[in-house]
């Protein structure tokens, strides 16, 4: 696969992603290539850099680590996550129903977190049940 960026003869620019130049060339002869934006069949390919990305070095210094938080969103992300985990109970997929139980009162009230559909999440907050995405996915334990 090869990406080009590309040009109409009105100005707007573009990307577009070709198996090969081939397939480029052979497009455009046929007609077939035209502007997202306005709909101009005359494009053109735009001046551009190869994307070379260098070889590994030691020089280059460690990876950064891709279970640690490396920002400080991510350290704030990961501080909320662990503050739901140890103060709620996980409730999987059970979640719009054991919040159903709860908001009427066939349930004693505590902090639960879990997973709902999203035609699910909509329905419990049309139904005044008072709940909140979170900004994490739950994590799940795998053999």
């Amino acid at each position: 696969m090869i990406r080009y960026t590309l040009t109409c003869t009105a100005g707007h620019g573009f990307d577009s992603w070709f198996q090969n130049a081939g397939a480029y060339t052979a497009l455009l002869a046929a007609g077939q290539l035209s502007c997202p934006i306005c709909g101009i069949p005359e494009v053109e390919k735009s001046l551009m850099a190869p994307s070379v990305v260098p070889a590994r070095s030691a020089a280059a210094g460690p990876s950064p680590s891709l279970t640690q938080p490396q920002t400080e969103l991510e350290v704030a992300i990961a501080t909320l996550r662990r503050q739901i985990e140890e103060n709620s109970d996980y409730v999987g997929m059970n979640f719009a129903a054991e919040a159903r139980r709860m908001h009427s009162g066939d349930a004693p009230e505590r902090a639960i977190h879990g997973e709902v559909r999203p035609e699910e999440a909509r329905a419990l907050i049309e139904d005044g049940v008072p709940v909140a995405p979170l900004p994490f996915l739950p994590g799940h334990k795998v053999n």
